[in-house]
């Protein structure tokens, strides 16, 4: 009688489990979907339907034609994209600038959570954290202004190098210059935000494993070095492979608030060069053809970095 029982039990509580497994089971689901409508109209309108405008790097696009009037001339800007020194330059200073913006990156923000978890006055700590984090909410158009003034000839900081006996620099004006304030403000504006995933790390370490250091008579360097940097390299590893997914994107608005016919030689990105082409002088097909280049590329990279935060990691999304 007891195992009649359990066995009626066990498959009166069977039925809901197999009625949630259904995929298509909308008299559960349907306020899920209702609530996810609106995002998939939203994706459907301003990510998928623009993606027919790809059809254009294949054309010689004359607006006054259309996308279906235009001729069809294959793989012809592709070519030209693959033979031009300018494009070539322009994917080249892209990847130098993307590659130099993901390592200072990650490395300003690790260190800085690192010393900053050092702190014992929790005020002192809260300050420095929201001093650090507030650029971040700052607009590049904004701080290209502030850049523009700060770095010029005759801005604060060369004033302040010429007050130390050295020579003016002219930071907008030289590539290799320009590079360099670009990988700067990049890190001065965004480290206080990934200092903060650090710090939200260090925060879930099992405080009995310092206890257990002190015991053994650990200091703080060994402690750091043996507990918490091994604890926050898997999230480390994730921030910097997720990274490598949008190593062509180097920060347009950056980028475009800050650039000059001086540095386009080695300040100009794949995004301000399709815009400038596209926009300014109207080679329509062409700038296409560089950006769904660009778009090919984003894809591969974000799907592998995807696998090796999978594979090193253990990150997934689904």
């Amino acid at each position: 009688m007891k195992s009649e029982t359990i066995k009626y039990a066990l498959q009166e509580r069977a039925i809901p489990l197999k009625k949630r497994k259904g995929f298509f089971n909308l008299r559960q689901t349907w306020p899920l979907h209702v609530f996810l409508l609106p995002s998939v109209v939203l994706l459907l309108i301003f990510s998928y339907t623009p993606m027919v405008g790809f059809a254009i790097g294949f054309q010689d696009f004359k607006p006054w034609l259309g996308l279906f009037g235009s001729p069809f001339v294959g793989l012809k800007h592709f070519r030209f994209m693959f033979h031009d020194p300018t494009a070539l330059q322009v994917i080249w200073n892209t990847l130098i600038i993307a590659v130099f913006k993901i390592i200072a990156g990650a490395l300003a923000p690790f260190t800085f959570a690192l010393l900053l978890n050092e702190v014992r006055a929790v005020i002192f700590k809260r300050i420095i954290q929201s001093l650090v984090y507030l650029p971040h909410f700052i607009s590049w158009v904004i701080l290209g202004g502030i850049l523009t003034d700060l770095l010029s000839t005759n801005g604060m900081i060369n004033q302040l190098l010429l007050w130390m006996g050295l020579d003016r620099i002219f930071f907008l004006g030289s590539g290799n210059w320009y590079r360099f304030t670009l990988v700067v403000s990049d890190v001065w504006k965004d480290f206080g935000f990934g200092t903060i995933i650090y710090l939200a790390a260090m925060a879930g370490i099992n405080p009995n494993m310092y206890e257990a250091a002190d015991i053994d008579g650990a200091n703080n360097w060994q402690k750091t070095i043996h507990i918490t940097i091994p604890a926050v390299i898997p999230i480390a590893i994730v921030i910097v492979t997720l990274s490598l997914g949008n190593i062509l994107n180097a920060g347009f608005d950056q980028v475009f608030n800050t650039y000059n016919p001086l540095v386009y030689p080695k300040g100009d990105i794949i995004d301000t060069y399709v815009y400038r082409i596209g926009l300014q002088q109207g080679s329509y097909s062409f700038a296409t053809a560089v950006g769904f280049f660009k778009s090919i590329i984003g894809f591969i990279l974000i799907a592998t970095t995807y696998k090796l935060a999978s594979k090193y990691a253990n990150y997934r999304i689904f």
